[in-house]
């Protein structure tokens, strides 16, 4: 459905640091880098980082959260320890949601930039 998504962060040096890592287990990678823009994803860009002084004030009620598909468990866990180990904060460990669907295994946090973010696997 979606071809990219695209996020404003205050710092993109920063931002840049923390997906490179928290990226590399999904199996996900900087394609992308120039001027003010980061662009991650596997063949081509799918998502995207721009420096920007005025990104929109992240707020948890707002119900936006950003997903990554996993291709395994492992990876989810990968994503979600990385990613406290530099710099976010816990939203969901990863575990088992049967109530989102019977195989659905997410990890969530929140980015340094306040970004509500899981990793999903709906395997085995």
């Amino acid at each position: 459905m979606f071809d990219h998504v695209s996020i404003g962060v205050r710092n993109l040096q920063a931002a840049g640091r923390f997906y490179d890592r928290v990226l590399r287990p999904l199996g996900f990678t900087r394609l992308y880098d120039k001027h003010d823009t980061l662009g991650y994803g596997v063949r081509a860009p799918q998502f995207w980082l721009s420096e920007t002084e005025t990104p929109v004030p992240a707020d948890p009620r707002s119900g936006l959260h950003i997903c990554f598909r996993a291709e395994t468990r492992d990876a989810v866990n990968a994503f979600h320890a990385i990613a406290l180990a530099e710099g976010a904060s816990d939203n969901g460990a990863p575990g088992l949601r049967p109530q989102y669907a019977p195989n659905y295994y997410g990890g969530f946090v929140i980015d340094p930039d306040g970004y509500r973010l899981e990793a999903v696997c709906y395997g085995e």
